[in-house]
């Protein structure tokens, strides 16, 4: 099974470029996006033309032009569940949360497809880190509900913090910035706390310069000064039919690349 995972920021900009041959070429099971910035009623007939193998799930949400989120699955997929929006109240006004509960081998996986709030200032001044940090907790109570159930998990999407320093170039000049925090790192630590498995970290424990976001400024990119804020966590039971992980570095339609995660 393939899953690929994209903040496009914004889908509609992106089908304007190589979108369909990206999806083409990946021939994923299933595909994440995030910050798609759009209502399903705004979906055009050519995404549903180019993605006809595929069903899938559009957030709800009531805020126009911010986050949301979408999978696509291939129709032979067997789904036991669909959530289009967060169970948290609080949280699910901005479609940051979808998620579909498949079959695999004799379990059941929850793939939850999220969009983190970056935490923040917004442009009025209002302080945005503990909403992000409150998210946070309310993520992990959600993910430990699911495995209580003795379900697999998986978490994809922008998780919007780099983990470790090895996520982050420069990460001295950056120990104070947004994305970067310690008590946000501190996060991902209680993810690996609960037991969860940052995928491409576990199979790459020492590789350096990997990164998923880049500033559109000062040729970040070509120059590769970005952080790793995309990721695939997963439950350890799941961990052993891993086949590979990548990130898709190449494909430069958004500030973030995809990723992709492959199961046996």
């Amino acid at each position: 099974m393939k899953i690929v995972s994209w903040n496009v920021n914004w889908i509609r900009a992106v089908i304007q470029k190589w979108f369909f041959d990206w999806v083409k070429e990946n021939d994923a099971d299933i595909i994440c996006l995030q910050e798609v910035k759009a209502f399903e009623i705004q979906i055009s007939s050519e995404i549903r033309f180019h993605l006809s193998d595929y069903d899938y799930l559009w957030h709800k949400w009531t805020r126009p032009w911010y986050a949301g989120t979408a999978i696509f699955f291939k129709k032979w997929i067997e789904i036991v569940e669909k959530k289009s929006e967060f169970p948290f109240h609080e949280f699910s006004d901005e479609g940051r949360v979808t998620e579909v509960a498949f079959r695999y081998w004799e379990n059941v996986v929850h793939l939850l497809n999220v969009y983190f709030p970056n935490g923040g200032d917004h442009a009025d001044g209002t302080e945005m880190l503990s909403y992000k940090l409150d998210f946070y907790e309310k993520m992990r109570q959600y993910i430990q509900s699911i495995r209580d159930e003795r379900d697999d998990v998986i978490i994809c999407g922008d998780f919007n913090i780099c983990h470790t320093e090895i996520d982050i170039a420069r990460p001295k000049e950056n120990e104070n910035s947004i994305w970067f925090l310690p008590i946000e790192r501190a996060e991902m630590d209680k993810l690996e706390d609960d037991g969860l498995i940052d995928v491409f970290r576990r199979l790459n424990p020492d590789l350096k310069d990997q990164y998923t976001w880049w500033s559109y400024r000062w040729w970040a990119r070509e120059r590769n000064v970005g952080r790793r804020l995309d990721y695939f966590w997963v439950s350890p039971e799941l961990f052993d039919r891993v086949k590979n992980m990548q990130h898709q570095v190449n494909v430069q339609w958004s500030d973030h690349c995809p990723i992709k995660l492959e199961l046996w």
